[in-house]
């Protein structure tokens, strides 16, 4: 699951970055918000979600080696992204459109949180767990 988890997110974060670095002013209006002035901020998030989606390459590649990559992508960055954005709605009056990314990010967050549980859980149970699980310490 966490390759699929890895490329899912990958994906989006691709398809995000690029859709704001190339029509950043459509979206802005998409979105009910005039454009960012500069410019520049924009397309530097822009350039964050695409090397971030790029990233997902090598968990998809090795979820097991690039395990650290999905935790800190998955429940870390997303999870503090979707609470972001549902903050900035409440205290700053952003745009409910915005909630979408609140949404998208919490969902793969959520559902990073679960594989990487899961695959832990699938780990223990296949014996390579610690000595102190094993009953030897």
């Amino acid at each position: 699951m966490l390759k699929l988890v890895s490329a899912v997110s990958g994906v989006y974060d691709l398809v995000v970055g690029a859709v704001l670095f190339l029509f950043t002013a459509q979206m802005a209006a998409a979105f009910g918000v005039p454009p960012p002035v500069p410019e520049i901020h924009a397309r530097l998030n822009a350039l964050f979600l695409m090397v971030i989606g790029a990233g997902y390459a090598l968990p998809w590649r090795d979820p097991v080696r690039y395990r650290a990559y999905l935790w800190l992508m998955g429940p870390v960055l997303k999870g503090a992204g979707a609470t972001v954005f549902i903050a900035d709605y409440f205290l700053n009056n952003s745009p409910a459109a915005f909630l979408l990314f609140a949404a998208s990010d919490g969902a793969l967050a959520l559902w990073t949180l679960i594989a990487l549980r899961a695959k832990g859980r699938g780990h223990r149970a296949e014996g390579t767990g610690t000595q102190r699980e094993k009953g030897k310490g």
